[in-house]
């Protein structure tokens, strides 16, 4: 049975940095692309940034590029989200997701199996 588990959500001010991390089990990681996804209160999930099974292809939504990055440690079976100049319209819930590919996917379609949620909020 797969398990995703989201860790290192929090409070931060605007301008703050966070580091989100997700645990994988049950499945052989290194070969299924990871992505991060979010929802605020009152809006549907989007996608925020994903990797493929081998790390070397990453992809981010415009919002986040140049601010957030995902990386990988396939020894640890886990993937990160280093988030940096956050703003308040970061707040929301952050999922982790695994893909049915090794290729990196922004489409939510793409993955079948998502972590619990850890809460971002950034204050003004």
């Amino acid at each position: 049975q797969v398990q995703l588990v989201e860790s290192g959500g929090g409070l931060v001010q605007a301008g703050g940095s966070l580091r989100l991390s997700c645990a994988a089990s049950g499945r052989t990681f290194s070969r299924y692309g990871m992505g991060w996804f979010r929802q605020a209160p009152g809006k549907e999930r989007e996608f925020v940034a994903t990797i493929s099974g081998s790390g070397g292809l990453t992809y981010y939504a415009d919002s986040v590029k140049g601010r957030f990055t995902i990386s990988r440690d396939n020894a640890k079976n886990t993937v990160f989200l280093q988030m940096n100049s956050l703003k308040p319209e970061d707040t929301a819930v952050y999922y982790c997701g695994t893909q049915t590919t090794p290729w990196g996917s922004p489409k939510s379609s793409d993955f079948n199996y998502w972590g619990q949620g850890t809460q971002v909020t950034v204050s003004s």
